[in-house]
């Protein structure tokens, strides 16, 4: 997280696919990428979202939780909470109480 720069978070996040990625993770808890990719309803091929998914993940946005053959995502929101306060919040139109 230390070499995780906003101006790459905002990057990846302009997408309008990778933002509605975003939304669905916002718990924090990891989702099994096909649940996400289902909820979410895109029309895509899986290698664009593939392609989506690494773009989050080199932005320092997500991480891949492999348990054997499955693959899930999970928003390090912990993490980006820590170093930009409100961010995920703002960005997803979520607020806090």
């Amino acid at each position: 997280m230390e070499s995780v720069e906003l101006v790459d978070v905002l990057k990846a996040l302009a997408d309008p696919i990778r933002l509605r990625i975003i939304q669905e993770l916002t718990d924090g808890d990891p989702h099994a990428k096909a649940d996400v990719t289902q909820s979410c309803g895109f029309e895509v091929q899986k290698t664009t979202l593939s392609h989506h998914y690494k773009e989050l993940r080199e932005a320092g946005i997500t991480r891949t939780v492999v348990t054997g053959r499955t693959h899930a995502i999970q928003l390090r929101r912990a993490e980006l909470d820590a170093k930009f306060p409100g961010l995920i919040d703002a960005l997803t139109g979520h607020t806090t109480a």
